[in-house]
Parts: structure tokens; C-alpha cells; sequence
């Protein structure tokens, strides 16, 4: 059965699926070395894979142009690796000058964005092309999302991806926070060698007896509720379902078993999701059947005819 809450639920994710294949018109798109010029500004921070030039005035031999390796470091004569990712190239500039400041007399250093890298990211997993993409400078995990295709299940809540970057270190992003719930914050950047690992959907069986129109065991993903259970097993006009009294039987980690009766019909009918059980791996669903008005009709003319043999002699 289609309820308010399935509803707000399914038009929630389709939301954030729109907003991912929107995305993908953009994120796969290398930057141009036309457009360095409009994009790179004083306060562009520098990241792994941008190509720098520095400029060391007066010492020819210095003057080159360098990339900005995986871990955010350059190489430069004399002073070997320096960390430049994350400053500005004007915050770049004063560090390399300390740095050379051992070798030459009163270095004075200009360090330029010459073209803005464009990270190569792997994203494997539930997309729906995964594979290895170019991105754009600055590029975060939407955009790595986005470029494979977004995701492939839109059944269930979202998962959390796992994020590695070039050193191994792995984090993990709840995407229905991102995505459904609108938290940037979790955006996270990406850099080259970046691996983005979205984990399919976890399912399990739950077991729906009484009336429904395909009772037996039904396949739902973690997350679903009790009405995904129902409206799977069928709730059509024939079954007479009683929806008033949906019982939910669980066995608890102890081994307790547990009997929760739900009012469905007035969940849905309020529109409150949260009183929409969520449901767990091995739960038995029984819905039992209402009273038909044929057995309405039939109960009140036996009561009637009863009354009769009585009145009448």
C-alpha cells in the first residue's frame, strides 16, 4: 500500500537523484587550459596535480614550472620537497622563499597557477558506470558520483560510501545525509588517486502471513518500513486486509520474542514515518483479515431470524 510517508520517501530520494544526474552534466568535464585565466584567482589554494610556474627573479636556472605531487608537495632544486597544497600561491611563495633563502641571498619568488589539475578518481561500486574519471579542479565526491552515472539502487536509504585517498587512509560518508538531507559539510574533496566505493544495498527477508494477496517470504533492503513489506506482499480490495491491526513479531538478540501491534492505517493516513516500523532481518508480519459487509449482512439476518423463532409462536 502507497502511503504518505512512501511517498515523502520516494519523491525525497527522486529529488536527490535529479540533483546528481544534473551534476553529471558537469563533473566529468576536463578544465580547459583556456579558462585558467578566469578560474584561478589570489585566494585559489593549490592542490595535488596543478601545474605551477615559478618565477625566481634575477636566477634564470631557478625559473620552472613544477606539479604539485600526490601528497601536495613540489620538488625544487636545492631545497628539495616543499608542501605548497593548500596555500595560496602567494602564501606558496613566501614558504619556497624561506626555504631558499639558505642558498640564495634575498630570494624573490612569484609562484603562478599555470593550469589547474584535474584529479583522475576511481568510483566503483552501486553506480551506474563505474570506472576511472577525470574531474575538474576542486572536484568533490558529488561530482565523482555524479560523472559514474549516480547511483544505481534508488530502492531503500542510501548508503555510506567509502572515500581513500592517494595514502590509503579511508574515510566514511553517510550519503543519505549528503544527498537526501542536503549536509555539504560532508561533501568531501577529492585528489588524485582518490577511490570512491559506494556499497550496494544490504537485503534481507521478512516473512508476510494473513491477508495479503502473495503471502510467504518478501525481499526488502535494509531501511524499508512495514508498509514497503505489505505493499510488496500485495494489499489489494480482494485480500480484506485489516490494516487497523497489523501485528509485528520479532525475536530480540536474547531471544525474546516481542509482539508490536501497529495501527498502519493511520500511520499512513497521518503521514507520521516514524511510526512506520522499521523493519529487521527475519520479521514476521501478520496481517489479519477485516470483517466483510457480506458477513456484516450475514451476522445481523441470523440475529434477526434468531429474534423471530422466539417472538413468534
Amino acid at each position: 500500500m502507497e502511503g504518505p510517508a512512501r511517498y515523502h520517501r520516494v519523491m525525497s530520494r527522486a529529488l536527490a537523484v535529479a540533483i546528481i544526474s544534473l551534476l553529471s552534466a558537469f563533473s566529468a568535464k576536463p578544465a580547459l587550459a583556456g579558462d585558467v585565466a578566469t578560474a584561478v584567482t589570489p585566494q585559489t589554494v593549490i592542490h595535488p596535480g596543478d601545474q605551477l610556474g615559478v618565477l625566481v627573479f634575477g636566477d634564470q636556472s631557478l625559473t620552472q614550472s613544477v606539479m604539485v605531487l600526490s601528497d601536495g608537495t613540489i620538488e625544487f632544486p636545492l631545497v628539495g620537497r616543499v608542501a605548497v597544497a593548500g596555500k595560496t600561491p602567494s602564501g606558496a611563495s613566501t614558504v619556497l622563499a624561506e626555504r631558499l633563502s639558505r642558498f640564495v641571498r634575498h630570494p624573490v619568488i612569484t609562484i603562478s597557477i599555470a593550469q589547474l589539475g584535474q584529479p583522475n578518481v576511481l568510483v566503483l561500486g552501486e553506480v551506474k558506470t563505474p570506472g576511472k574519471y577525470q574531474l575538474r579542479s576542486e572536484a568533490k565526491l558529488t561530482d565523482a558520483i555524479a560523472a559514474a552515472g549516480g547511483i544505481s539502487d534508488s530502492n531503500g536509504a542510501f548508503p555510506e560510501a567509502r572515500v581513500a585517498d592517494s595514502s590509503g587512509k579511508v574515510t566514511v560518508v553517510s550519503l543519505q545525509n549528503l544527498l537526501q538531507r542536503g549536509d555539504t559539510s560532508l561533501d568531501m574533496p577529492l585528489a588524485e588517486g582518490s577511490v570512491v566505493y559506494v556499497p550496494g544495498p544490504i537485503h534481507f527477508t521478512v516473512s508476510v502471513a494473513g491477508a495479503v494477496d502473495h503471502p510467504g517470504d518478501v525481499q526488502v533492503n535494509q531501511g524499508d518500513r512495514l508498509s514497503m513489506a505489505i505493499a510488496k506482499a500485495g494489499n489489494s480490495q480482494n485480500a480484506q486486509a485489516d490494516l487497523n491491526h497489523v501485528h509485528v513479531i520479532r525475536i530480540g538478540a536474547d531471544g525474546n520474542q516481542t509482539t508490536t501491534e501497529v495501527n498502519l492505517y493511520s500511520v499512513l493516513k497521518g503521514g507520521d514515518p516514524s511510526a512506520d516500523v522499521a523493519l529487521e532481518k527475519g520479521d514476521v508480519i501478520y496481517v489479519p483479515q477485516g470483517v466483510r459487509h457480506s458477513d456484516i449482512f450475514s451476522g445481523i439476518g441470523s440475529g434477526l431470524l434468531y429474534i423471530l423463532t422466539r417472538l413468534i409462536p
